[in-house]
């Protein structure tokens, strides 16, 4: 099969032919039709995690048709159309136990634990767990977008974040997961901030839903600035970027009692990111984590979609070949999309 891989962290990828993955006995193997393109990708392809073992395929967030079944898969056979979330659960450990898989204890994660989707076919272990049957209205672009960006910004913004009709919610960052909380958040209800360095980012996230848009550029705090346009505070403030700069303006930005979710990565050469906990004492902050969403979650983000209130498809902003990804996947690093995009396996 065709993918694209790297020898080494930071160096350009290349799409050359590799071996075709098999399915393990809980498994299965499915056709790649559409693979979203993550700064989650990025951080993978810099070397920022450790379970990503060299030479790689990045990708994980994915929807194709199931190619062949391990043994031990009762519930989907070949032909089914499916996506994943980019957290593969086990099923049997304590934590899936009481329906966290997200927070599975032993996880596998398409394009880090293993090679990923960012080929024409790829692996993905314990399939009565985790695949999520693709209706046939739904484009496999759309579908691919759920399985982290999008579903990621469900779940922290609607279960994490527990939002409500009426509430501030600032966003900083409006990528492709900032861009899902912009349209989930306001499709609930909520007054959004959107909080950016890139006017075409905010116009997009305005065009979503956003109320109130910040150029992070043009304000010397945006933080202070959040405050202003919200009256006190957010009550709910997500950091989607995953940065110091944006963690700490985040948690500075909430009212009295206010929600911080964090759902963009921190990596960091010390292993820990200063956050402005006097501030999350003396206000009865909430600090919160979200990571992605389980498979069994999905139904009433799915009927959402399929009832229009929800809109993934106006995310998938740009269509590119499989060729395309390694230029893509390295310009993340210096001028991170707006929007979604797609790549094409088969191209």
């Amino acid at each position: 099969m065709r993918a694209v891989v790297f020898e080494r962290y930071g160096e350009p990828a290349e799409v050359r032919e590799v071996a075709d993955p098999r399915p393990p006995e809980h498994g299965v193997v499915v056709r790649v039709e559409a693979t979203g393109l993550c700064r989650s990708d990025w951080h993978g392809w810099q070397g920022h995690d450790p379970d990503i073992t060299l030479p790689h395929v990045p990708g994980h967030e994915l929807a194709g048709v199931v190619e062949a079944v391990g043994p031990r898969v009762t519930r989907w056979r070949a032909g089914d159309r499916v996506t994943v979330p980019f957290v593969c659960a086990c099923g049997t450990c304590p934590a899936c136990a009481v329906g966290d898989q997200q927070v599975c204890e032993r996880q596998t994660q398409p394009g880090f634990t293993h090679w990923g989707s960012f080929a024409q076919y790829v692996a993905l272990d314990h399939a009565d767990v985790n695949l999520v049957a693709v209706p046939r209205e739904m484009s496999f672009a759309t579908a691919a977008s759920l399985g982290c960006r999008f579903a990621t910004a469900f779940r922290a913004v609607v279960q994490q974040g527990r939002v409500a009709a009426g509430e501030w919610v600032a966003v900083h960052g409006c990528g492709g997961v900032g861009l899902s909380a912009v349209m989930i958040a306001a499709a609930s209800g909520a007054r959004v901030v959107a909080v950016d360095v890139s006017p075409g980012a905010l116009e997009l996230a305005r065009r979503f839903g956003a109320a109130e848009c910040v150029d992070a550029t043009g304000v010397p705090d945006t933080a202070e600035r959040v405050r202003e346009l919200t009256g006190g505070g957010a009550h709910l403030s997500l950091d989607a970027l995953g940065s110091p700069t944006t963690c700490a303006a985040s948690v500075d930005g909430l009212r009295r009692r206010g929600r911080h979710v964090q759902v963009g990565l921190l990596p960091s050469a010390a292993g820990t990111t200063p956050v402005p906990m006097a501030r999350a004492i003396a206000l009865e902050l909430e600090l919160l984590g979200s990571h992605g969403m389980a498979a069994h979650a999905y139904p009433p983000m799915l009927e959402l979609v399929r009832a229009g209130v929800l809109r993934p498809d106006l995310l998938v902003t740009s269509t590119i070949p499989l060729a395309a990804v390694p230029d893509a996947l390295a310009a993340m690093g210096t001028a991170p999309a707006a929007g979604v995009t797609v790549a094409e396996p088969w191209s």
